[in-house]
């Protein structure tokens, strides 16, 4: 599991008009190629009557699985540069497709390879980007009597309090990255004068937007 990637924040559409041409991209996040292949299928049905749906994806935590198709757009002018906004903007599992409506007037290579990656940059932007860092939930387990102490101190501290539950002892889960969970250990430690019982629990991914 990475311990921190960005992706798109939701499924979603944005238009955009260019020389009298409708452009249209959809996003969504996906996590194996059936997925995309589903998505991209889903949105050429809506779209059969388009001129083209272009499509590209990037998925894997290397990459391993990146697709370009341009669709009946001229080899390399819509699926390349979909593909190459995805790649600059650093995104992972991720798919995009765009619906064009011919309006009538060509725009030569040029002008395909800037509409096409325009749509997607401006779609993108309106839709939404994420950052997903991973944490690790710790629990830590004290006697009531402490409760008051750690919740300040947590909530005046980097990290970031997931839960408190209560039965004999006092549960509180916290949300750690990775590299600071032994920092943490430490800390939450002699804060407790070693008089809590400390373990860790799943492992997940945190969203803030970018």
């Amino acid at each position: 599991m990475l311990p921190q990637y960005y992706t798109v924040k939701q499924q979603g559409s944005h238009e955009i008009t260019i020389q009298k041409s409708r452009f249209i991209c959809h996003t969504k996040r996906v996590s194996t190629e059936e997925e995309a292949q589903a998505f991209i299928q889903e949105v050429k049905k809506t779209h059969w009557n388009a001129t083209h749906n272009c499509s590209a994806y990037l998925i894997g935590e290397r990459d391993q699985f990146q697709k370009a198709n341009d669709d009946g757009e001229p080899s390399g002018t819509a699926g390349v540069p979909m593909l190459e906004v995805l790649k600059k903007k650093g995104l992972k599992d991720t798919v995009v497709v765009v619906t064009r409506y011919f309006g009538g007037i060509k725009l030569g290579a040029g002008g395909l390879v800037r509409a096409y990656g325009k749509s997607v940059s401006e779609g993108l932007n309106q839709i939404g980007i994420v950052k997903r860092t991973l944490m690790q939930v710790i629990h830590t387990k004290v006697d009531y009597t402490w409760l008051g102490k750690l919740e300040n101190e947590l909530r005046s501290s980097v990290y970031l309090l997931k839960d408190i539950h209560y039965a004999d002892q006092v549960d509180i889960e916290t949300f750690v990255e990775q590299s600071q969970t032994d920092a943490f250990i430490e800390w939450m430690t002699e804060l407790t004068n070693g008089q809590s019982t400390i373990s860790t629990g799943e492992m997940t991914y945190l969203e803030e937007d970018v």
